[in-house]
C-alpha cells in the first residue's frame, strides 16, 4: 500500500509509509556514522516539491534540512535531541500533508 502523504527512506534501505513521531524517533535513533547517515522524508512522486532530511555530524549531532520549494521555505538547523528532531519534524510534516 502506498503512502497517503509521505513517506521515509533511510540509507539502509529501511522505508516507513506515513511515519508517525514514534517511527521518526526509531529511524533517526537508528542512524550511525557508517552505513547508515541519513533518512529523507518527501512524498511518494516524482520531483516532489518538498522533503525533510535529518543526516549524522561527524563532529556529533544532526543536520536536519526542511525544504518546501510551494512555500519559499529552506531551513537547515542542528540538534542533538533525537526527541527534539522527531518532534519537530511531525509538527512540520503535519502542515504539508494538508
Amino acid at each position: 500500500m502506498a503512502a497517503d502523504y509521505y513517506c521515509a527512506d533511510s540509507e539502509n534501505g529501511d522505508h516507513i509509509d506515513d511515519p508517525s513521531e514514534d517511527a521518526l524517533f526509531e529511524l533517526i535513533s537508528d542512524l550511525n556514522g557508517t552505513d547508515n547517515t541519513f533518512v529523507v522524508i518527501q512524498p511518494d512522486e516524482d520531483e516532489p516539491a518538498w522533503f525533510a532530511s535529518v543526516a549524522v555530524l561527524e563532529t556529533g549531532g544532526y543536520e536536519i534540512v526542511r525544504r518546501d520549494t510551494g512555500r519559499r521555505e529552506h531551513d537547515v538547523i542542528v540538534e542533538t535531541s533525537i526527541g527534539q528532531i522527531a518532534g519537530g519534524l511531525s509538527k512540520w510534516l503535519t502542515t504539508r500533508a494538508t
